[in-house]
């Protein structure tokens, strides 16, 4: 994943291209000019464009974009944020890391735990089952006794 001013400097890119785009559709479609009203056969014979559809479209294009790219700015380290600030939340961070990672190896013991008392109880159903298509006697395993 690329880095904030990264993401910023691609957002900004796009916002040109739309800004290109839009300027281009928006210039081909135009309807033509008149000029002292002289009207051409050409002219009369072309159909409506939908200019006003274009103009919705990159608008809204250009509205997402600009707002991406104020909460990208948004999200930049202001200049409030110096080193010693900046150390002290990561030092927060780790510590909630190291929290987190003991819970989780809890966690996974936990479930170690008990997939072995499933398997086990699995192994003794089975076995069971066993018994009893083979017509032998039930004989209590040792975790019976």
């Amino acid at each position: 994943m690329a880095d904030r001013l990264t993401q910023l400097q691609d957002a900004v890119n796009s916002l040109a291209d739309q800004f290109c785009n839009a300027i281009g559709v928006l210039q081909q479609c135009a309807p033509p000019a008149s000029f002292n009203n002289i009207q051409t056969a050409i002219n009369k014979d072309q159909p409506a464009n939908p200019t006003e559809e274009y103009a919705q479209l990159f608008a809204a294009l250009i509205a997402r974009t600009a707002k991406d790219v104020d909460v990208l700015i948004d999200s930049l380290p202001s200049e409030e944020s110096t080193a010693a600030l900046q150390a002290a939340s990561l030092r927060q961070l780790e510590e909630e890391n190291h929290d987190a990672a003991a819970r989780l190896e809890e966690v996974v013991y936990r479930g170690d735990m008990l997939l072995e008392k499933i398997q086990s109880a699995l192994a003794d159903i089975a076995q069971s089952q066993l018994r009893t298509r083979n017509g032998a006697p039930h004989q209590p395993s040792p975790a019976e006794s």
